[in-house]
């Protein structure tokens, strides 16, 4: 089993006193379903697993009163050999955006507290007009997401104390020993290409079989085109798609906003930002928003229509390449993608430690890839996918634009230069 930090989260919702239902949402294939039928086995006495997808009859459960005692006894009649036993049991449903009654029950159980209750699913496929009404106030949320660049060094041998140990390093920004930063580099290339996905990563660790993994990435993805097809509506199933497709070529070019006649010529905002803000939904990509100027409040200088789009797990965003882009990426090959995969992995890693992600570009002369606050200081992030790279427009950006606190990350070592801290790409986990 592959060890996730969302076990915490859960043990801590389960400590609560006084808990509302939990919601965990995330994209497909991260993972929900198995750590929360895991963690339910381990930590109740008694469990109950509701999965709508698998079996459409239970949404009968939920047909006519939501009262908690009647769906208690609904259950009862409906799940073969369960024990519903108050302050014991976990009441687990799975694929909840089949069954719209369901999400409004949420509210009730709540209430009534004397059942534990998870949620677990996308809320895509959620027709509003169905749900009687939605248990605002009454659910915690929990998003997941694929494995994190941490949770991949633990899943490959990599313990806690070593991470430990990396992060002195970082502290107190002294050079990496030449063993460690180098096997610590490979194992970052690695996972660029296997990303976090657990089947993927799974199948890494059992076997190294690139060709292996490749095959489980490219069957998510298949699967994030038959969710278009299912969920999406009308028209949007079209414009979503093309918009998920685009996505390589939009990392391609070298000024990486997002282009709408790269969709379609002649595309529009008007046409396709309603499609984009669905894959967003879907936990398929994230969006990296330009500033207007590079100062606190980050998100109050943001605009809204320039920005660009990053695959959330960069192993799909590889998979989403041609044949051997994975052998290239390893042996440093990587040709026009190389900016690319490197922001992708970069705005990964941010996004997953729960940050918004900015860049700021001015007068096409001027691009920093990210800024974040880190130390209570607005951060340039310049991101380098070798050692020499210059980071001209971070120190520009620092003389001209008043910005204090630069950091580039690269394959180099720890080093700093004119108040410029370069820390390998590694460590952007520490961030």
């Amino acid at each position: 089993m592959l060890k996730r930090k969302v076990e915490q989260d859960l043990l801590m919702w389960k400590e609560k006193e006084n808990k509302n239902c939990l919601l965990v949402g995330g994209a497909r294939q991260v993972g929900k379903t198995y750590i929360i039928d895991n963690f339910a086995r381990e930590n109740y006495e008694n469990y109950v697993l509701i999965n709508f997808d698998e079996n459409e009859g239970y949404k009968s459960i939920f047909e006519d009163s939501l009262e908690v005692d009647v769906l208690i006894s609904n259950i009862s009649f409906s799940v073969p050999n369960v024990k519903l036993v108050p302050r014991k049991t976990l009441i687990f449903l799975d694929e909840i955006q089949n069954c719209p009654r369901a999400i409004t029950a949420l509210k009730f159980f709540s209430i009534d507290k004397r059942f534990d209750v998870i949620a677990s699913g996308s809320l895509l496929g959620i027709n509003y007009k169905e749900v009687p009404s939605y248990p605002v106030g009454y659910v915690e949320h929990l998003e997941m997401s694929s494995l994190d660049f941490e949770e991949f060094c633990w899943a490959n041998g990599v313990s806690d104390e070593s991470i430990k140990d990396l992060k002195k390093y970082f502290d107190t920004k002294k050079q990496v020993p030449t063993a460690i930063h180098e096997k610590m580099l490979d194992l970052f290339k690695r996972y660029i290409v296997v990303g976090g996905m657990p089947q993927a990563v799974l199948e890494y660790v059992s076997s190294h079989n690139y060709q292996n993994v490749l095959k489980i990435q490219r069957d998510i993805l298949n699967g994030y085109g038959s969710d278009i097809q299912k969920y999406a509506e009308g028209i949007e199933k079209n414009k979503a798609r093309a918009c998920f497709f685009s996505i390589p070529q939009q990392l391609a070019k070298a000024n990486k906003k997002f282009q709408y006649s790269l969709v379609e010529k002649g595309g529009s905002a008007r046409k396709y930002a309603g499609s984009l803000m669905w894959l967003f939904d879907a936990g398929i990509v994230n969006f990296c928003y330009n500033l207007s100027t590079p100062e606190f409040p980050l998100e109050g200088n943001v605009k809204n229509d320039v920005f660009k789009v990053y695959m959330r797990d960069t192993g799909l965003f590889v998979a989403m390449l041609e044949d051997g882009a994975a052998k290239d990426i390893l042996n440093g090959n990587l040709g026009i993608y190389k900016g690319a995969i490197y922001e992708n992995i970069i705005a990964d890693i941010f996004t997953k430690s729960g940050k918004k992600l900015y860049y700021f570009e001015y007068n096409s002369q001027l691009e920093i890839d990210f800024f974040i606050r880190y130390l209570d200081k607005v951060t340039a992030v310049e991101v380098k996918s070798a050692e020499n790279t210059r980071a001209k427009s971070l120190r520009s950006v620092m003389q001209n634009w008043g910005v204090k606190q630069g950091i580039k990350l690269s394959t180099k070592n720890i080093g700093e230069r004119d108040g410029v801290i370069n820390y390998p790409l590694y460590m952007a986990m520490f961030l």
